[in-house]
């Protein structure tokens, strides 16, 4: 009896990582559509101002769902700041940075440029929640690098601005999701608890600092306003916003960070592979596809290492450890 109960327990974790993880993939794909619609179809002046619509969208869906009982996390008091810091800063960092470099970079491109925050996440898991990898895993990262230096020696359209961004979307994103990680486990806090006080202590710096660069008021002449198409497409993008910050608190909280990193890497390649054939500002060659599919190999080989593999129960009588590589300095 006590056998078939922990199977069962072990199948429904795996089911759990396997579908927070689709989850994620899917949220990511859409809000990622959305948003290249929104700032370069609707060509919308303010990512600031996108990125505000997301965060108060936030906090109004869980403010209504504690006030309804349907969710719970902690009230706020003077303790909260401290456990909640820094992932206010990198919250909004990862969004500003994100929707800038989407405007200003095509899809394939982004989604290239995307995957160096595999590495970066990998490398801060190692030193800020002190886990190691298996030869497996830090050889499949390894290859998604590889194939995104590859694919973006090629590219013919290169900015500096938009690589700067893209890079540092790149940073931020990979502290949000260790320290997501790491947050979760704060007492009282809780999955709805990260979310909702992530996006109440830096919605007003945005607006303030939204209004001092002249932001809002490109946002609020935009003449768009009164366009059905277009206005549908924000408020999606604003719902899309909370939708993808629940997938992320969701797969961080059943996977490892850098499974969550490898998973948005996995949906990125998809979208560049469908930016090949729609929306008209992917330029082709030979050598970008070739890396795009090398990344994809390698994250192929991280999924199936991930969720699919069990490793060889030991031996008894000379127990043998899974090989694990330690990032030095």
């Amino acid at each position: 009896m006590s056998t078939t109960k922990a199977a069962a327990e072990t199948e429904h974790s795996a089911f759990l990582k396997t579908s927070s993880a689709a989850f994620y993939a899917a949220s990511s794909f859409l809000i990622t559509v959305v948003n290249k619609t929104v700032l370069t179809n609707f060509r919308f002046p303010s990512y600031i101002c996108l990125a505000i619509g997301q965060m108060i969208t936030t906090i109004v869906i869980l403010y209504a769902a504690k006030m309804t009982q349907t969710v719970h996390f902690q009230d706020f008091d003077r303790s909260i700041f401290m456990k909640i810091f820094p992932l206010p800063l990198l919250y909004v960092g990862t969004n500003v940075t994100g929707l800038a470099s989407t405007k200003k970079l095509s899809l394939p491109m982004f989604t290239v440029l995307r995957k160096f925050t595999i590495l970066i996440t990998m490398i801060m898991e190692t030193y800020v929640l002190r886990k190691t990898f298996s030869q497996q895993l830090v050889y499949s990262v390894m290859t998604i690098v590889a194939g995104a230096l590859l694919a973006a020696s090629s590219d013919l359209a290169f900015d500096v601005e938009a690589y700067s961004f893209i890079i540092l979307n790149d940073v931020f994103t990979a502290a949000n999701n260790v320290y997501t990680k790491k947050k979760l486990g704060s007492d009282g806090l809780g999955k709805y608890g990260v979310m909702f006080y992530n996006a109440l202590f830096i919605v007003i710096p945005t607006v303030l600092a939204s209004v001092l660069t002249g932001d809002l008021d490109k946002a609020m002449a935009f003449e768009n306003w009164a366009t059905t198409t277009f206005t549908f497409c924000f408020l999606m993008s604003c719902i899309m916003g909370f939708v993808l910050m629940y997938s992320i608190v969701l797969c961080s909280h059943y996977n490892s960070a850098l499974t969550t990193t490898v998973v948005g890497a996995i949906k990125n390649i998809a979208v560049a592979y469908i930016g090949m054939f729609v929306g008209g500002d992917y330029l082709f060659s030979w050598t970008n596809f070739l890396g795009l599919s090398i990344c994809m190999s390698g994250g192929l080989v991280y999924s199936y290492f991930t969720f699919y593999y069990t490793p060889a129960p030991k031996n008894q009588r000379q127990p043998e450890q899974q090989p694990s590589v330690v990032i030095e300095e």
